[in-house]
C-alpha cells in the first residue's frame, strides 16, 4: 500500500516537511517513490507547495494520504472542489 506523508527536514527548531510517497509497510528512514511538494510551517502565512498533478495522479492510483497531508490539502484550491 502507497501512502502520502510528511517527512520532516531542516535543522533543530526550525522544522520543514517534505510531502513524499512511500510504501507504508517500509521503516520510516526509507527510500521515497516521489517527492510531490514541500510545507513550511514556520513562515507566516505557512507555505505550501505541492505538484497537484502528481498528487492527484497518486491518489487515483490508490495512495492514502496520512491526517496531516489530508488538512494540507484542504488548504490548497485545487483540492477543495474534490
Amino acid at each position: 500500500m502507497v501512502s502520502i506523508r510528511l517527512t520532516r527536514m531542516g535543522r533543530k527548531n526550525k522544522p520543514f516537511y517534505r510531502i513524499v510517497i512511500v510504501d507504508k509497510r517500509k521503516p520510516r528512514e526509507t527510500k521515497v517513490i516521489d517527492y510531490i511538494g514541500y510545507y513550511n510551517p514556520l513562515t507566516d502565512p505557512s507555505e505550501i507547495k505541492v505538484d497537484t498533478d502528481k498528487a492527484k495522479y497518486w491518489l487515483e492510483k490508490g495512495a492514502q494520504p496520512t491526517a496531516p497531508v489530508k488538512a494540507i490539502f484542504k488548504k490548497l484550491e485545487e483540492f477543495k472542489n474534490n
